[in-house]
Protein backbone atom coordinates (compact mmCIF):
# COMPACT_ATOMS: atom_id res chain seq x y z
CA UNK A 1 0.00 0.00 0.00
CA UNK A 2 1.19 3.23 -0.72
CA UNK A 3 1.58 5.68 1.87
CA UNK A 4 -0.83 8.18 0.33
CA UNK A 5 -3.67 5.24 0.28
CA UNK A 6 -5.35 6.30 3.25
CA UNK A 7 -9.26 5.89 2.24
CA UNK A 8 -10.73 4.43 0.03
CA UNK A 9 -14.70 4.88 -1.31
CA UNK A 10 -16.27 1.85 -2.41
CA UNK A 11 -19.68 1.30 -4.23
CA UNK A 12 -22.18 -2.26 -3.59
CA UNK A 13 -25.22 -2.62 -5.16
CA UNK A 14 -28.53 -4.07 -4.53
CA UNK A 15 -29.67 -7.57 -4.79
CA UNK A 16 -32.48 -9.95 -5.35
CA UNK A 17 -32.32 -12.58 -2.73
CA UNK A 18 -33.70 -15.93 -2.86
CA UNK A 19 -34.79 -15.74 -6.68
CA UNK A 20 -37.78 -17.36 -5.68
CA UNK A 21 -36.76 -21.08 -5.69
CA UNK A 22 -33.31 -20.79 -3.97
CA UNK A 23 -34.38 -19.51 -0.33
CA UNK A 24 -31.04 -18.55 1.18
CA UNK A 25 -28.96 -19.82 -1.33
CA UNK A 26 -29.51 -17.78 -4.29
CA UNK A 27 -29.79 -13.91 -5.60
CA UNK A 28 -28.20 -11.37 -8.56
CA UNK A 29 -27.47 -7.83 -8.36
CA UNK A 30 -29.62 -5.13 -9.26
CA UNK A 31 -27.56 -2.55 -11.29
CA UNK A 32 -28.32 0.97 -10.56
CA UNK A 33 -29.01 1.22 -6.73
CA UNK A 34 -26.73 0.55 -4.05
CA UNK A 35 -24.48 1.85 -0.91
CA UNK A 36 -21.82 3.38 -0.91
CA UNK A 37 -19.27 3.16 2.07
CA UNK A 38 -15.90 5.56 2.66
CA UNK A 39 -13.51 3.76 4.84
CA UNK A 40 -9.79 5.21 6.14
CA UNK A 41 -7.36 3.23 7.29
CA UNK A 42 -6.11 4.44 11.25
CA UNK A 43 -4.06 3.71 13.43
CA UNK A 44 -5.89 2.60 16.44
CA UNK A 45 -6.47 -1.11 16.34
CA UNK A 46 -10.52 -0.67 16.07
CA UNK A 47 -13.50 0.12 13.82
CA UNK A 48 -15.63 3.11 14.35
CA UNK A 49 -18.49 4.50 12.63
CA UNK A 50 -18.49 8.01 12.42
CA UNK A 51 -21.59 8.91 10.08
CA UNK A 52 -24.39 7.56 8.36
CA UNK A 53 -26.55 9.14 5.64
CA UNK A 54 -29.23 8.58 2.50
CA UNK A 55 -32.32 6.85 2.69
CA UNK A 56 -31.62 5.30 6.42
CA UNK A 57 -30.10 7.45 9.35
CA UNK A 58 -31.33 5.68 12.16
CA UNK A 59 -28.86 2.61 12.34
CA UNK A 60 -26.39 1.64 15.48
CA UNK A 61 -23.02 3.86 14.96
CA UNK A 62 -21.57 0.91 17.32
CA UNK A 63 -19.77 -1.24 14.63
CA UNK A 64 -20.67 -4.73 16.22
CA UNK A 65 -24.65 -3.60 16.12
CA UNK A 66 -24.05 -2.52 12.76
CA UNK A 67 -23.67 -4.74 9.38
CA UNK A 68 -20.86 -2.81 7.91
CA UNK A 69 -19.15 -2.83 11.13
CA UNK A 70 -19.45 -6.49 11.94
CA UNK A 71 -17.78 -7.26 8.62
CA UNK A 72 -14.87 -5.10 9.13
CA UNK A 73 -14.22 -6.54 12.67
CA UNK A 74 -14.31 -9.87 11.41
CA UNK A 75 -11.87 -8.65 8.75
CA UNK A 76 -9.67 -7.31 10.97
CA UNK A 77 -9.53 -10.40 13.60
CA UNK A 78 -9.58 -12.98 11.01
CA UNK A 79 -6.37 -11.06 9.32
CA UNK A 80 -5.03 -10.06 12.66
CA UNK A 81 -3.86 -6.59 11.67
CA UNK A 82 -2.48 -3.75 13.93
CA UNK A 83 -4.35 -0.94 12.37
CA UNK A 84 -7.81 -0.60 12.58
CA UNK A 85 -11.03 1.01 10.25
CA UNK A 86 -13.23 4.58 10.32
CA UNK A 87 -16.51 4.31 8.12
CA UNK A 88 -18.65 6.77 6.87
CA UNK A 89 -22.14 4.96 4.65
CA UNK A 90 -24.14 6.67 2.46
CA UNK A 91 -27.17 4.62 2.27
CA UNK A 92 -29.04 4.14 -1.32
CA UNK A 93 -31.41 1.21 -0.76
CA UNK A 94 -34.06 1.39 2.44
CA UNK A 95 -34.49 -1.24 4.89
CA UNK A 96 -36.97 -3.93 4.97
CA UNK A 97 -37.43 -3.78 0.99
CA UNK A 98 -36.13 -7.03 0.06
CA UNK A 99 -33.24 -5.33 -2.10
CA UNK A 100 -30.28 -6.33 0.38
CA UNK A 101 -29.59 -3.40 1.80
CA UNK A 102 -27.99 -4.48 5.07
CA UNK A 103 -26.23 -6.59 3.07
CA UNK A 104 -25.07 -3.53 0.65
CA UNK A 105 -23.56 -1.56 3.69
CA UNK A 106 -21.33 -4.21 4.41
CA UNK A 107 -20.04 -5.18 1.59
CA UNK A 108 -19.05 -1.78 0.69
CA UNK A 109 -17.62 -1.45 3.84
CA UNK A 110 -15.46 -4.93 3.06
CA UNK A 111 -14.26 -3.84 -0.68
CA UNK A 112 -13.29 -0.71 0.28
CA UNK A 113 -11.23 -1.49 3.34
CA UNK A 114 -9.73 -4.03 1.35
CA UNK A 115 -8.43 -1.51 -0.85
CA UNK A 116 -6.31 -0.67 1.79
CA UNK A 117 -4.87 -3.63 3.16
CA UNK A 118 -0.99 -4.22 2.30
CA UNK A 119 -2.43 -7.82 0.52
CA UNK A 120 -6.06 -7.64 -0.38
CA UNK A 121 -8.26 -10.17 -0.68
CA UNK A 122 -10.18 -11.95 -3.41
CA UNK A 123 -13.84 -11.55 -3.16
CA UNK A 124 -14.14 -14.70 -2.38
CA UNK A 125 -11.96 -14.66 0.24
CA UNK A 126 -14.12 -11.55 1.33
CA UNK A 127 -17.24 -14.01 1.79
CA UNK A 128 -17.25 -15.21 4.81
CA UNK A 129 -16.68 -11.61 6.56
CA UNK A 130 -19.60 -9.95 4.37
CA UNK A 131 -21.39 -13.32 6.17
CA UNK A 132 -20.29 -12.23 9.47
CA UNK A 133 -21.81 -8.58 8.99
CA UNK A 134 -24.88 -10.00 7.40
CA UNK A 135 -25.79 -12.23 10.01
CA UNK A 136 -25.67 -8.66 12.47
CA UNK A 137 -29.13 -7.78 10.62
CA UNK A 138 -30.60 -11.11 10.15
CA UNK A 139 -29.51 -13.22 12.71
CA UNK A 140 -28.23 -15.66 9.93
CA UNK A 141 -25.26 -16.54 7.92
CA UNK A 142 -26.61 -16.85 4.51
CA UNK A 143 -24.99 -15.31 1.34
CA UNK A 144 -27.52 -15.31 -1.40
CA UNK A 145 -27.30 -11.12 -0.78
CA UNK A 146 -23.56 -10.82 -0.64
CA UNK A 147 -22.84 -13.55 -2.97
CA UNK A 148 -23.77 -11.43 -5.99
CA UNK A 149 -22.97 -8.62 -4.45
CA UNK A 150 -19.34 -9.42 -4.54
CA UNK A 151 -19.31 -11.61 -7.77
CA UNK A 152 -22.21 -9.81 -9.96
CA UNK A 153 -24.79 -11.30 -11.82
CA UNK A 154 -26.37 -14.95 -10.45
CA UNK A 155 -24.64 -16.32 -7.60
CA UNK A 156 -25.15 -19.82 -5.52
CA UNK A 157 -23.89 -19.05 -2.26
CA UNK A 158 -23.50 -22.03 0.05
CA UNK A 159 -21.96 -22.00 3.48
CA UNK A 160 -18.30 -21.58 2.38
CA UNK A 161 -18.31 -21.13 -1.50
CA UNK A 162 -19.91 -18.84 -4.39
CA UNK A 163 -20.73 -19.73 -7.48
CA UNK A 164 -21.55 -17.48 -10.35
CA UNK A 165 -24.06 -18.85 -12.93
CA UNK A 166 -24.31 -18.23 -16.51
CA UNK A 167 -27.00 -16.12 -17.60
CA UNK A 168 -27.95 -15.03 -21.01
CA UNK A 169 -27.09 -11.66 -21.47
CA UNK A 170 -29.96 -10.09 -23.25
CA UNK A 171 -31.93 -11.51 -19.86
CA UNK A 172 -33.82 -9.10 -17.57
CA UNK A 173 -35.08 -8.03 -14.58
CA UNK A 174 -38.04 -6.28 -13.19
CA UNK A 175 -37.49 -5.30 -9.57
CA UNK A 176 -40.95 -3.07 -7.82
CA UNK A 177 -40.46 -1.63 -4.43
CA UNK A 178 -43.52 -0.37 -2.91
CA UNK A 179 -43.13 2.07 -0.61
CA UNK A 180 -43.73 -0.05 2.39
CA UNK A 181 -41.67 -1.79 5.19
CA UNK A 182 -41.38 -5.60 5.82
CA UNK A 183 -38.85 -6.43 8.46
CA UNK A 184 -36.53 -8.80 7.62
CA UNK A 185 -37.47 -10.76 10.80
CA UNK A 186 -40.75 -10.85 10.01
CA UNK A 187 -40.33 -12.41 6.94
CA UNK A 188 -38.53 -15.36 8.56
CA UNK A 189 -41.45 -15.71 11.53
CA UNK A 190 -44.14 -15.77 8.25
CA UNK A 191 -42.03 -18.91 7.35
CA UNK A 192 -42.70 -21.79 11.32
CA UNK A 193 -44.18 -24.39 10.64
CA UNK A 194 -43.98 -28.13 9.33
CA UNK A 195 -43.34 -28.70 5.78
CA UNK A 196 -44.23 -31.00 3.42
CA UNK A 197 -41.48 -33.48 1.87
CA UNK A 198 -43.20 -33.28 -1.52
CA UNK A 199 -42.73 -29.56 -1.20
CA UNK A 200 -39.19 -30.20 -0.95
CA UNK A 201 -38.95 -32.59 -3.47
CA UNK A 202 -41.04 -29.53 -6.35
CA UNK A 203 -38.61 -27.12 -5.01
CA UNK A 204 -35.35 -29.11 -5.61
CA UNK A 205 -36.88 -29.84 -8.94
CA UNK A 206 -37.89 -25.90 -9.93
CA UNK A 207 -34.24 -25.00 -8.77
CA UNK A 208 -32.36 -27.46 -10.91
CA UNK A 209 -34.65 -26.00 -14.18
CA UNK A 210 -34.01 -22.44 -13.47
CA UNK A 211 -30.00 -23.16 -12.98
CA UNK A 212 -30.02 -25.30 -15.84
CA UNK A 213 -31.96 -23.10 -18.04
CA UNK A 214 -29.60 -20.33 -17.07
CA UNK A 215 -26.72 -22.02 -18.10
CA UNK A 216 -28.03 -23.60 -21.21
CA UNK A 217 -29.68 -19.84 -22.06
CA UNK A 218 -33.09 -22.17 -22.08
CA UNK A 219 -36.19 -19.73 -21.02
CA UNK A 220 -38.66 -22.91 -21.03
CA UNK A 221 -36.50 -24.57 -18.83
CA UNK A 222 -36.89 -21.40 -16.33
CA UNK A 223 -40.48 -20.40 -17.37
CA UNK A 224 -40.99 -24.53 -15.98
CA UNK A 225 -39.06 -24.01 -12.59
CA UNK A 226 -39.56 -20.27 -11.66
CA UNK A 227 -42.12 -21.03 -9.18
CA UNK A 228 -41.58 -21.37 -5.70
CA UNK A 229 -43.44 -23.90 -3.50
CA UNK A 230 -42.17 -23.31 0.16
CA UNK A 231 -41.12 -19.62 0.87
CA UNK A 232 -43.93 -17.46 -1.35
CA UNK A 233 -47.13 -18.95 0.18
CA UNK A 234 -46.11 -18.41 3.49
CA UNK A 235 -44.60 -15.27 2.60
CA UNK A 236 -47.40 -13.54 0.12
CA UNK A 237 -49.88 -12.77 2.92
CA UNK A 238 -47.33 -9.88 4.41
CA UNK A 239 -47.52 -7.99 0.86
CA UNK A 240 -50.77 -6.39 -0.26
CA UNK A 241 -51.24 -6.95 -3.77
CA UNK A 242 -48.88 -9.89 -4.49
CA UNK A 243 -51.05 -11.61 -6.26
CA UNK A 244 -51.50 -9.45 -8.22
CA UNK A 245 -48.44 -7.88 -9.13
CA UNK A 246 -47.32 -11.67 -9.23
CA UNK A 247 -50.04 -12.04 -11.72
CA UNK A 248 -49.22 -9.03 -13.81
CA UNK A 249 -46.25 -9.65 -14.41
CA UNK A 250 -46.63 -13.31 -15.73
CA UNK A 251 -49.49 -11.72 -18.52
CA UNK A 252 -46.74 -9.39 -19.25
CA UNK A 253 -44.35 -12.28 -20.27
CA UNK A 254 -42.24 -12.69 -17.67
CA UNK A 255 -40.41 -16.56 -17.41
CA UNK A 256 -41.62 -16.17 -13.61
CA UNK A 257 -41.66 -14.20 -10.98
CA UNK A 258 -41.36 -14.31 -6.99
CA UNK A 259 -40.76 -12.16 -3.78
CA UNK A 260 -36.89 -10.37 -3.78
CA UNK A 261 -35.24 -11.29 -0.56
CA UNK A 262 -37.68 -11.12 2.53
CA UNK A 263 -40.40 -8.64 0.82
CA UNK A 264 -42.19 -6.36 0.09
CA UNK A 265 -40.49 -6.55 -3.19
CA UNK A 266 -41.45 -8.70 -6.67
CA UNK A 267 -39.02 -8.84 -9.18
CA UNK A 268 -39.80 -10.50 -12.57
CA UNK A 269 -37.17 -12.47 -14.76
CA UNK A 270 -38.16 -11.50 -18.58
CA UNK A 271 -36.15 -12.48 -21.90
CA UNK A 272 -35.39 -9.00 -22.84
CA UNK A 273 -35.06 -5.33 -21.62
CA UNK A 274 -38.22 -4.76 -23.58
CA UNK A 275 -40.37 -7.13 -21.52
CA UNK A 276 -38.86 -6.00 -18.25
CA UNK A 277 -39.97 -2.96 -18.93
CA UNK A 278 -43.27 -3.95 -20.15
CA UNK A 279 -43.47 -5.84 -16.69
CA UNK A 280 -42.61 -3.42 -14.59
CA UNK A 281 -45.01 -0.83 -15.43
CA UNK A 282 -47.55 -3.40 -15.02
CA UNK A 283 -46.68 -4.44 -11.48
CA UNK A 284 -46.85 -1.14 -10.82
CA UNK A 285 -49.83 -0.24 -11.90
CA UNK A 286 -50.89 -3.60 -10.03
CA UNK A 287 -49.32 -2.08 -6.53
CA UNK A 288 -51.12 1.35 -7.03
CA UNK A 289 -54.37 -0.36 -7.24
CA UNK A 290 -53.48 -2.07 -4.07
CA UNK A 291 -52.58 1.20 -2.22
CA UNK A 292 -49.02 1.79 -2.91
CA UNK A 293 -46.81 3.87 -4.65
CA UNK A 294 -43.44 2.38 -5.66
CA UNK A 295 -39.89 2.10 -7.34
CA UNK A 296 -39.20 0.20 -10.88
CA UNK A 297 -35.41 -0.96 -11.07
CA UNK A 298 -34.65 -2.51 -14.68
CA UNK A 299 -31.78 -4.60 -13.96
CA UNK A 300 -29.54 -7.44 -16.71
CA UNK A 301 -29.89 -10.87 -14.63
CA UNK A 302 -25.99 -10.84 -15.17
CA UNK A 303 -25.61 -7.65 -12.90
CA UNK A 304 -22.81 -5.70 -11.24
CA UNK A 305 -20.61 -6.13 -8.53
CA UNK A 306 -18.91 -3.89 -6.08
CA UNK A 307 -16.25 -1.51 -6.79
CA UNK A 308 -14.00 0.30 -5.56
CA UNK A 309 -14.72 3.73 -6.38
CA UNK A 310 -12.05 6.32 -7.94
Amino acid sequence: MSAARREARAFAPGSVGNVGVGFDVLGHSIAGIGDIATVRRIDEPTVRINAIRGTVTDLPLEAERNTAGGALIALREALALSFGFELELDKGIPLGSGLGGSAASCVAALVAANALLDAPLSPHALYPHALAGEAVASGGRHGDNVGPMLLGGLVLATADRLTKIDVPAGWHAAVVHPHAVLETRRAREALAGAYALKEFVAQSANLAQVLLGCERGDASLVRAGLSDVLVEPRRAPLIAGFAEVKQAALDSGAMGASISGAGPSVFAWCEDEATARRAGASMAAAFANAGFASDLHLTPINGTAAEVLA
